[in-house]
């Protein structure tokens, strides 16, 4: 232990250019040790072979194999992070942890015993501190830099976007932090340790996180090809937001360069979730609308597996809900279907679809999942009052009028072995109605 070094410590920005905090950690006085902690408190509630866990660990082998290039590696880890940290300053001379923010609430909770911690421990001559450094870098405003004029958040989507639009400035916000000039500060040791996926209990998954597709094309028809669901015309952009192997303002430039507001106000929408969930941590584990917790949820369970494993009889949930158990994704207009159809015709809590979707979803993002069920169930910040029941029936006639994506995933559709309806539309509509109404005037 005889070279002073920091640690830079990865999260959700798993990528080496156009990092924030990882740019400044190479600007620092020490060298740089890169770290990847696999969480145990995380991973011990996910199955074993877990589509996001592969996609992480490929990914960091991709970053280390670069790394090393340089005479580097990156430094894979399991277990506690409190207890990790502890192995770290036996090990090695730390000065300082420098970081990207996390805005989740186990992610906050996680980083202020960490930096109780570094703050606890006494180094050098001088009997200093270990410093915790944090930037903002998933996105393009946090916290509490876009509210209302008298500091209070914006809980409705159209003034905070507003908001944000107004404040944001190209110039200064989308600059691009390249990286690749400044890593001979790093450590110089290609031997630090790694992992295998068997070394933290997982295996390879067979679903594969698909490679994002933001082309000048796909922008510009985003608005004509995004509501159906038989058309690829989404990006896959979600998985890669959400660790971080792209750059979010990398993608804000994109959408500007081809003056596409349907596809900026996308990325808007992800930022005005993550400061609600900052701002009112409750919400994940409580409705936003708190007289909404007062429903009396029927929470059938044999309805809810059929739900699960798309056999409701009704052909778009059943293909959304196939898809997601297939590939780990669904369109965004067939997730809005399926959880209304959850909440409003099987009257089941929206928590427990919030779950669910937590354990599949490649793009998983407990801000977004928290804000799109609540606004589902009409529990949330701008959500869809409780009397709108979307019809699963002429949704169909809507979005996927020839039936290509119900046949992609529904194969059995239109023949005898597909299972008839286990609500009856009206029935449901009016049993929703009845209960909504009871518990919230």
């Amino acid at each position: 232990m005889s070279k002073k070094v920091n640690i830079f410590w990865f999260r959700r920005d798993l990528r080496l250019d156009d990092n924030i905090g990882f740019y400044k950690a190479l600007h620092g006085k020490f060298p740089v040790i890169p770290i990847f902690i696999f969480d145990s408190e995380i991973l011990d509630k996910l199955p074993k072979n877990d589509a996001r866990v592969t996609f992480i660990f490929d990914t960091l082998q991709k970053m280390r194999n670069e790394l090393q290039k340089q005479g580097s590696s990156l430094a894979m880890y399991h277990g506690k992070p409190l207890d990790i940290y502890k192995q770290l300053i036996e090990d090695f001379d730390v000065q300082n942890v420098i970081t990207n923010r996390d805005y989740e609430v186990y992610a906050q909770d996680r980083d202020t015993e960490i930096q109780e911690y570094l703050n606890s421990v006494r180094i050098g001559e001088d009997d200093e501190t270990i410093g915790f450094y944090t930037y903002k870098d998933q996105v393009i405003f946090e916290k509490d830099e876009v509210v209302k004029d008298d500091g209070d958040p914006y809980v409705v989507y159209t003034p905070f976007k507003n908001k944000w639009k107004g404040k944001f400035d190209a110039d200064k916000d989308l600059k691009i932090y390249y990286t690749s000039q400044h890593l001979g500060n790093l450590y110089q040791n290609t031997r630090l340790p790694n992992l295998s996926l068997s070394d933290i209990n997982f295996e390879h998954s067979p679903i594969k996180v698909p490679d994002y597709e933001v082309t000048p094309t796909l922008i510009q028809e985003y608005e004509k090809t995004r509501n159906f669901p038989a058309q690829d015309g989404t990006s896959h952009l979600g998985p890669h937001l959400r660790f971080g192997t792209v750059s979010v303002r990398k993608m804000m430039k994109k959408a500007i360069a081809e003056k596409n507001e349907v596809f900026w106000n996308e990325l808007i929408w992800r930022e005005f979730f993550m400061q609600i969930l900052w701002h009112f941590p409750k919400t994940q584990e409580k409705s936003f609308r708190s007289k909404y917790d007062r429903i009396d949820w029927r929470n059938n369970e044999d309805e809810f597996e059929k739900w699960k494993t798309g056999t409701t009889g009704y052909a778009l949930v059943d293909a959304g809900m196939r898809q997601l158990n297939k590939t780990g994704y669904m369109h965004n207009r067939v997730r809005m279907l399926v959880a209304s159809f959850l909440c409003k015709h099987l009257l089941i809590d929206w928590r427990w679809g919030e779950t669910y979707f937590a354990e599949k979803l490649l793009d998983y993002e407990q801000s977004s999942n928290v804000g799109n069920w609540q606004w589902a169930a009409g529990s949330g910040v701008d959500a869809a009052p409780y009397f709108r029941i979307f019809n699963p029936i002429t949704q169909v006639d809507k979005f996927d009028k020839d039936h290509k994506y119900i046949k992609k995933w529904v194969p059995e559709f239109g023949t005898k072995d597909y299972p008839e309806m286990m609500v009856d539309h009206k029935e449901a509509r009016e049993r929703c109605l009845k209960i909504y109404k009871a518990a919230v005037s």
